[in-house]
Parts: structure tokens; sequence; C-alpha cells
């Protein structure tokens, strides 16, 4: 089973639907998780919404008692919590991109995507990451072509994945490729 956090986002019932064709899935809102599901769930979708990380201290909570244990997928918000969660500083970007489509690459880091594929996704972000961003185990799997801001991040030791972009979106191409990409491994 799949367990959404929904973070109070438009998008989050997308996400749903996107997921429901893989496997069973149960939503929940932010401020009504259900542990028993949660803790009998396969896989955590940390959705989209408003907002920075910082102003979801349960999802933070949620991501460090899972992480290693559950495989953890974050989209939008959700990645940026990963992040957040990893002592990654996530900042105002210079553009916002809110419906925007992007040509993505997949670096020479990602170990489940080929490298230099190209994607067009659909981003809906103000937020980002700030660089140089260390890390021992998440590597930055996708960037956007034109301004190199990460796109995806993956941690294959601890079964993390998470993407700036949603794969969601109609603005994605091939978003339910790498959903399945993911849930299989």
């Amino acid at each position: 089973m799949i367990y959404i956090v929904d973070h109070q986002d438009s998008f989050t019932w997308n996400v749903v639907h996107q997921f429901s064709k893989f496997d069973k899935v149960y939503c929940s809102n932010y401020f009504e998780i259900n542990h028993k599901k949660l803790n009998n769930a396969d896989t955590i979708v940390l959705s989209p919404g408003p907002g920075s990380p910082k102003d979801y201290p349960l999802t933070s909570k949620i991501y460090k008692k899972y992480k290693g244990k559950k495989k953890i997928i974050g989209i939008c918000l959700g990645y940026q919590q990963i992040l957040f969660n990893e002592n990654g500083e996530i900042i105002q970007q210079k553009n916002i991109f809110h419906g925007y489509q992007s040509v993505i690459k997949v670096t020479k880091e990602s170990n489940l995507f080929k490298k230099n594929k190209l994607f067009k996704v659909g981003r809906y972000h103000s937020l980002k990451l700030f660089e140089p961003y260390i890390s021992n185990s998440i590597k930055i799997s996708m960037r956007c072509n034109k301004t190199n801001i990460p796109m995806a991040i993956e941690d294959l030791d601890n079964n993390v994945f998470g993407f700036q972009f949603h794969p969601e979106s109609f603005l994605t191409e091939n978003g339910n490729t790498i959903i399945k990409k993911i849930l299989s491994t």
C-alpha cells in the first residue's frame, strides 16, 4: 500500500490518481495521520503543498522515523521536505515557475535513469535547493537543462526519491513511467 501525506494541495488528488495505477493508495490530511495505516504502508509519498518545509514539522518526524525502513517519495514540497531534513537549505528562487514546462536532464549521478536522458516536466514552485549541497547518500539525479537547478534526487541506500517537478501534471511527459520505475526498485 502507498500512503500519501496530503499537505493540503490542489495537486494531491492528481497524485493519488497517478499512484493508484500502481498499488492501493490511502491518503490523509497532514493533520489527520492514520498511524496504523502509515506503519502498514510499503511506500510513503509526501505531497506537494503551500509554504516551506519548516511549516510541516510532523512531516519531518514521519520522514526521520521511516527513512531507510520504507520507500519515501517527495513531490515538490515533499522533495524540499526531504532535502530540508537532510541539511539542505531551501531558498526562494529568482524566477517563479508555476505552470511551466521545462526540459530536464538526467545527471551522471543517477543510478535509475539513463544518463543524459531528457524529460519535459511540469513545474509549480518558487523555492529551490541552495547549492552547493553535499550529502553522502543523496544524489542529484536530474537538473533543469536551462538553469541547472536540481529537479530530482535519489538515495538508493535509504530508498528515498524526490522530484521538484510534478510527475502527475499533464505538463510532464512520461510521468507514469518515472513513478513506475521508482516503485519497481
